[in-house]
C-alpha cells in the first residue's frame, strides 16, 4: 500500500501496511487474538530496522522482516509497556534476531527477556542514519513508553502503545494513575507536538493529535 493510500486500518491478522516517508517507512501489522499493532521502521539508506511491540504471531513477524529484496536488519526492538499482550512474540525474535531491546526500567522486570537499554523521558535513539525519541506516559503502567519519529521533512509519528486511542487515553488502574496519565498526556504530548502529529496506538486505527485535542477536558471531565 502506498503513503498516498495509507490510512492506519488494518484488519485482524491481515495484511501489513507500509507508508514511505523520504527516509524512514513504517509498516504496520495485527497480531494476536487481541489485535496487537506491530511496528516495523526501517531506514531507507541503511536498512536498519526498528520493531515496536513484538506483541505476538513471531512467524508473521519473521516474514515481515524477510520479505522482499532489501530485507531489514532488525537492530532493535522497544516494548512500549509490561502488559503480556506487547511481548509474546519478544523472546522468539529477540533470539531470531539478536536485537537490542529497550523498555523502561519501570516496566521492565516484568518482560521474558533482559532489557538491554532503558531510556528516559526525551531520550534519543539512533534508527539507521535518523532517530527517534522516548516520550515516558505515567499512568496505564508505570514505564509505559511511547515512541516519536520527527519527519525533517513532514509531520511528526508518534507510536503510543496503550497511552493513547482515538477516543481517549489507555485504561488506567486507579485515579491517580488516570491523572497522572492526562497530565503526562497534556504536558510531554498535546502541548509540544502540533496537529498534524500522526498517532499509532498499540490496538486500532490510527489518529491525529488535531482530532483528539478538541477532546482532552471531556475526558479529564468522564475519568477515563
Amino acid at each position: 500500500m502506498s503513503t498516498d493510500e495509507y490510512t492506519g486500518h488494518v484488519e485482524p491478522q491481515g495484511d501489513p501496511i507500509t507508508r514511505t516517508l523520504p527516509e524512514v517507512t513504517i509498516t504496520k501489522m495485527s497480531v494476536g487474538e487481541m489485535d496487537n499493532n506491530t511496528y516495523l521502521l526501517v531506514c531507507r539508506r541503511t536498512g536498519d530496522g526498528f520493531l515496536i511491540d513484538a506483541a505476538n504471531d513471531n512467524v508473521r513477524i519473521a516474514d515481515l522482516l524477510d520479505f522482499g529484496p532489501d530485507r531489514p536488519r532488525l537492530r532493535t526492538i522497544v516494548t512500549t509497556h509490561r502488559h503480556p499482550d506487547h511481548w509474546q512474540a519478544l523472546g522468539a525474535v529477540a533470539g531470531q534476531t539478536g536485537a537490542n531491546l529497550i523498555a523502561h526500567r519501570e516496566d521492565a522486570g516484568e518482560l521474558p527477556v533482559p532489557t538491554d537499554v532503558f531510556p528516559e523521558q526525551g531520550d534519543h535513539y539512533g534508527l539507521g542514519e535518523a532517530e527517534v525519541e522516548f516520550i515516558h506516559l505515567r499512568g496505564h503502567t508505570p514505564g509505559s513508553l511511547a515512541v516519536l519519529y520527527r519527519d525533517p521533512h513532514g509531520s511528526a509519528h508518534l507510536f503510543t502503545g496503550d497511552s493513547l486511542f482515538p477516543g481517549g487515553p489507555g485504561k488506567t488502574p486507579s485515579p491517580e494513575a488516570f491523572t497522572s496519565l492526562m497530565d503526562d498526556l497534556q504536558a510531554r504530548v498535546f502541548d509540544v507536538l502540533p496537529d498534524d502529529t500522526w498517532v499509532y496506538p498499540g490496538h486500532g486505527d490510527d489518529t491525529t493529535l488535531g482530532a483528539e485535542r478538541p477532546h482532552l477536558a471531556e475526558w479529564r471531565a468522564r475519568g477515563w
